[in-house]
């Protein structure tokens, strides 16, 4: 039942403005995850020599095949040189990495030698101070791209953000900018194919000069000290451009050859220089502009952000995933201790008659439906129909049906907790139980749900609710979730006497217990949560019986289902905060305050929020990861619902067929679940006051149980 919004809840507050947060951090969050995914998942970490260069070499000069390493690709006049003679320019790719480079570094400065290095930027990035050192130590310093990104293959915007990028990180880093560039899984110019010279070509349009190399070293292959100086030792007396690595693995050998190598190649005459120094260049490296060094500052710490994003983000899907099989293992448990319970008997059969109250505002879709399975009950009865300002005739249904022992209210539009309460004024009879108006009993319901008032300190008693237009793919989706999550954890509740809810749609309550707490209050939109916990608070037992089964309309659409689950939620969350108390009290209701509470604040506002990185875990891993992986992963989360699933629908006696819509729930019902947690929690936060939203009737609930048509 809804109510129309009276004048002390008219007060709004825009939620436009939420969503609008919440989309800009979608964003970011986002385009972290992708710079994340693309700086740690799209390196190329295949060693250089690893990659051989295949095809025609057709378009590539043939002055440049049979030139020098040092290429400066003009259009129409391309042209390249070679190192001096008895000049050894050392050149070191990969790094900068942190346990390497500072040995390879403090290596050459014993030996007053400068090299090359040509960095990858993500390193940069990682270890911008070893960068910096490089630098301060008088060698040159290059780009390898971004992450170490094979140009020759890659589509031409990505060589363009490669190139870019490394810039933009070696000038926040180092305040430096450079020409030169190596391209990755390039090695001598007379291996190039017409794929490289065009790359080549494209990075000069850009300002590059390329520098490949006249001999490998090998280190890659890490085929012991000895092989490697053999492998870099001069053909005669010609300038070599060396390539070795201070990166991608470990450089022991490297660094022990190279002890060797210098000492022995100084006692033959030979010389070290950096590139541009063996073949004759003016210095290329220069200090970049101011905005250039504030960009790439700026991307370093994007980088570093997206970093932890994802590292918080990890920690997130651990407490999801722990949390959800936590709940897993906890409802099952629960459910099957309460399962072995079923011959419980409460005492001597309860046969007083029962005063069953209808509040009912705008019903006519369902209120003849609802009074003619009430009266149909086999327990004596008497229905007490309010009629809370209705506008389309549903007082007039109910008076026309003419029925004895069903009496009509009428009173102007209040909401449903005044109309509880005018009905409960009126009720004849101790016992009393409350019941929506598009709801419709089994003839048998009344009879099981007062059963446990046999016990003088039970004060309310929740019935089994279940979806009865279930037909449909979106009837089906809250089919399941009624089995598996609403009813699963009211037998947990009843397990551990922490009851946090009777449901509006079937709930018997004591008379005098309701007396005791002052009736129902209208200061939360979850009238049946906040009466349930002040029942729990006043001291008294809430309890589930499974064999009282009611059967409710469901919304039938998803802007209806949004509505409904807005408004429990933020409910929900508003009876909480009033009753937070109860954490620190004793007896029932600390019971209620740690034990239910906690539940809820875990399983029903922190795992929902926590759902989402699910989502986007599972995005990011189909994306950059293997999507073998993600898709055994996802299988996993989906296997442990659909186990629960099984076992909730066995204890409740309903068949299996709809399971098979449960991987469709995980696309739709499930995201739009965790959004309306999410949009209740900031509504909370921001203090607004969300209005009451009357619930759309179908009338879909028309037959009695039992006939035909029937679920």
């Amino acid at each position: 039942m809804s109510r129309r919004p009276v004048a002390r809840r008219a007060k709004q507050v825009p939620l436009r403005s939420h969503w609008i947060v919440l989309t800009v951090l979608l964003v970011c969050l986002s385009s972290m995850l992708l710079l994340n995914g693309y700086t740690h998942h799209m390196f190329g970490a295949e060693p250089d020599g690893a990659v051989k260069s295949a095809g025609s070499a057709a378009s590539v000069p043939e002055a440049i095949r049979t030139g020098g390493p040092v290429v400066d690709a003009v259009p129409d006049r391309p042209r390249s040189v070679a190192p001096k003679a008895r000049t050894i320019a050392l050149t070191f790719d990969d790094g900068p990495d942190p346990v390497w480079t500072p040995k390879i570094l403090d290596l050459l400065k014993q030996q007053q030698v400068r090299a090359t290095f040509f960095v990858v930027g993500t390193e940069v990035a990682a270890h911008p101070d070893l960068t910096r050192r490089i630098v301060a130590e008088g060698h040159q310093i290059g780009v390898h791209t971004f992450t170490h990104a094979n140009l020759s293959t890659a589509a031409g915007w990505r060589r363009s953000l490669e190139l870019r990028q490394s810039q933009l990180i070696l000038a926040g880093a180092t305040g430096m900018s450079t020409p030169l560039l190596r391209p990755p899984y390039s090695s001598e110019p007379d291996a190039l194919t017409d794929a490289d010279w065009t790359a080549i070509e494209a990075a000069r349009r850009d300002g590059y000069l390329t520098v490949l190399s006249t001999q490998d070293s090998e280190d890659w292959r890490r085929p012991g000290t000895t092989k490697i100086i053999a492998n870099s030792m001069p053909r005669g007396t010609a300038g070599q451009v060396l390539l070795m690595h201070d990166a991608g693995g470990d450089r022991t050998e490297t660094v022990a050859a190279l002890a060797k190598l210098i000492p022995t190649l100084k006692a033959r005459g030979f010389t070290f220089a950096t590139v541009s120094d063996a073949v004759g260049l003016p210095q290329p490296v220069h200090k970049a502009s101011l905005l250039e060094r504030a960009r790439g500052l700026a991307a370093i710490g994007a980088i570093r952000i997206s970093d932890g994003a994802l590292t918080l983000l990890t920690w997130f899907l651990y407490a999801a995933g722990a949390l959800s099989v936590l709940r897993a293992i906890t409802t099952v448990i629960a459910a099957r201790r309460h399962a072995r319970q079923r011959d419980w008997s409460w005492g001597d059969p309860v046969t007083e008659p029962v005063s069953v109250i209808v509040p009912a505002y705008n019903e006519s879709a369902g209120i003849e439906a609802t009074v003619r399975s009430l009266v149909a009950s086999d327990h004596p009865i008497e229905v007490v129909v309010v009629d809370d300002g209705s506008t389309d005739g549903t007082a007039d249904i109910v008076e026309a049906m003419r029925i004895q022992g069903v009496r009509v209210i009428r009173q102007p539009n209040a909401g449903k907790p005044v109309a509880l309460n005018t009905g409960l004024r009126a009720a004849h009879f101790d016992l009393v139980v409350m019941v929506d108006g598009d709801t419709v009993f089994q003839p048998e319901t009344i009879r099981m749900l007062v059963q446990p008032f046999a016990d003088p300190s039970v004060g309310a008693v929740s019935g089994n609710a279940k979806v009865g237009n279930r037909r449909g793919l979106l009837g089906r989706w809250q089919h399941i979730e009624y089995v598996i999550g609403f009813n699963l954890d009211r037998r947990l509740f009843d397990l551990a006497e922490c009851m946090p809810t009777v449901p509006g749609a079937i709930g018997g309550f004591r008379r005098t217990a309701l007396e005791r707490i002052g009736g129902l209050s209208d200061v939360t939109l979850a009238e049946d949560t906040d009466l349930t916990m002040a029942l729990c608070r006043d001291g008294w037992h809430v309890v589930y019986e499974e064999r009282a089964i009611a059967w409710t309309e469901a919304p039938a659409s998803l802007g209806a289902l949004w509505r409904q689950r807005y408004r429990w939620c933020y409910g929900t969350l508003q009876a909480m905060w009033k009753h937070r108390g109860a954490l620190v009290q004793r007896g029932q209701a600390g019971k209620l305050g740690r034990r239910g509470l906690t539940y809820l604040m875990l399983f029903q506002v922190l795992l929902p929020l926590l759902a989402p990185v699910v989502d986007i875990f599972a995005l990011y891993g189909l994306l950059f990861l293997d999507p073998l992986r993600v898709g055994l992963v996802w299988l996993g989360f989906l296997a442990l619902q659909f186990g629960m699933g099984l076992y909730a629908f066995r204890l409740d006696g309903e068949r299996a067929g709809p399971l098979w819509t449960l991987p469709l729930q995980q696309f739709v019902y499930r995201q739009l679940m965790y959004l309306v947690v999410i949009q209740s929690v900031v509504t909370a936060l921001a203090g607004s006051r969300l209005r009451w939203q009357r619930m759309e009737r179908y009338g879909s609930l028309t037959a009695r149980p039992g006939t035909e048509g029937f679920p």
